[in-house]
């Protein structure tokens, strides 16, 4: 269902016999937000949008400028699959705007955006494939798991396979075309991933995987998390981005005579997120548990470099297939499922295009297993690590020019106030792992 503008999403809400729609946005942090309206409300809405207190949200406005509107964006109309047919439900994601009208600077979605066109005036199209992983535990209290699986396993009675190809079809539903779907590394742990898309639509579309994912599981009484490593001694769950730009229909990223069929601006753009990884890591892993997962031995990228087939570098530039130009991308494998999309993808996109603007020189390629190296082995190849924790990569985040001007004033000072916050809670707390090895000693 693919809607171009307000007067075909009135029709289908006729057609389809709707009765309430969702208008859909995140905070800053990436938690989805709504608001139903009724059909009789919806003409409005779509035409002048629908107020809310801001001052609520995370990291929006202040209480003395709380008046905020969300403004639907039709081309986004869906149904919501599993909503009985006696009462049909759609959703649109909205954009934000102040009272005057104008695009209010916290809105995340806004953000990427702004970003985007910064892109499109260079003559880029910024194409976007994420694939989230995620555990499937009994309840949400605990870790009792599903299955006890590896990677591409199949077992005849497998209800996490039953579940992957609900998510998959209600998915199809909401107009997201999906790739495939498998059993990852870890037991009880699995990942769908979707077509890529332009980044703008891809965004939307990994906040609807995540609800709908939960959703399917909820409904068959169990429970979905993206949380990054929930479970210690495993693998943790990424979100690898595969990110290429495109020149009307052509992939900037492609040069048939170079040895990894990179073009001079897929280098330069691979240059930048290089460059640039430790300043916008507390973006892309936002949370204090996030940096449980980035450590060495568990399929995660802890150290800044690149290569072809080396799955323990940062980013991985997947191998040319002949007739296949369009393919031609970067897999960036640090990010993980729980991070705010549309802020992640925002700085990725700023620090690939901050290294075709500045001609940024790209480091020789990685291809032995990194974390085989000594630290003598890796000085001398020029390669650094990721932060170590979420107070590492806030200290980076906060002296980055290029964080600031790719999320804007607001957000940049709002992101860092909040993770601080979070940063000192967890560092107050007095945890089991303490309490086991130290009380019966001390």
């Amino acid at each position: 269902m693919k809607c171009k503008d307000a007067s075909e999403v009135l029709k289908v809400v006729r057609e389809k016999k709707v009765k309430f729609v969702q208008l859909w946005f995140t905070d800053i942090l990436g938690f989805l937000k709504t608001v139903s309206i009724t059909i009789r409300e919806l003409p409005e809405a779509l035409e002048s949008g629908t107020g809310f207190d801001g001052s609520s949200i995370e990291g929006f406005a202040r209480i003395e400028e709380s008046d905020m509107i969300a403004k639907p964006d039709p081309t986004t109309f869906q149904i919501l699959p599993w909503r009985p047919s006696r009462q049909v439900v759609g959703r649109m994601f909205c954009d934000i705007l102040t009272p005057e009208g104008t695009p209010y600077e916290g809105d995340p979605r806004y953000v990427l955006k702004r970003n985007l066109e910064k892109a499109r005036k260079k003559g880029f199209i910024c194409y976007l494939g994420p694939e989230l992983e995620y555990f499937y535990f009994k309840n949400a209290k605990g870790i009792e798991l599903l299955d006890r699986a590896g990677y591409f396993d199949l077992t005849p009675a497998d209800m996490a396979k039953d579940l992957r190809s609900k998510t998959v079809t209600t998915l199809e539903e909401m107009g997201i075309p999906m790739e495939c779907s498998h059993h990852e590394v870890a037991p009880s742990q699995h990942e769908l991933d979707f077509k890529f898309q332009e980044a703008l639509i891809t965004a939307d579309n990994v906040i609807t995987y995540r609800l709908v994912t939960k959703e399917v599981a909820r409904r068959q009484g169990v429970y979905a998390t993206f949380m990054p490593k929930p479970i210690s001694g495993i693998n943790g769950s990424g979100m690898h981005v595969h990110q290429s730009l495109f020149k009307g229909k052509r992939n900037a990223f492609f040069n048939p005579k170079d040895k990894y069929h990179l073009s001079k601006v897929g280098k330069k753009f691979l240059a930048g997120l290089l460059r640039h990884s430790r300043e916008i890591t507390s973006i892309t892993n936002q949370w204090v548990n996030s940096y449980k997962r980035l450590i060495p031995g568990y399929e995660a990228p802890v150290y800044i470099c690149w290569g072809q087939r080396n799955r323990s570098a940062l980013v991985r530039v997947p191998h040319y297939k002949p007739g296949k130009e369009i393919a031609t991308r970067l897999e960036l494998r640090s990010p993980d499922p729980a991070c705010n999309p549309y802020l992640a993808f925002s700085v990725m996109l700023a620090a690939g295009l901050r290294g075709i603007e500045r001609n940024y020189k790209l480091m020789s390629s990685v291809e032995r297993d990194v974390y085989d190296m000594n630290s003598a082995e890796r000085a001398k190849l020029g390669i650094e690590s990721l932060p170590e924790d979420l107070h590492e990569a806030i200290t980076e985040t906060e002296k980055s020019s290029l964080v600031k001007e790719a999320l804007g004033k607001h957000i940049f000072q709002q992101f860092i106030a909040n993770k601080k916050i979070q940063w000192d809670e967890y560092c107050r707390q007095v945890t089991q792992y303490e309490l086991k090895r130290y009380l019966p000693i001390l």
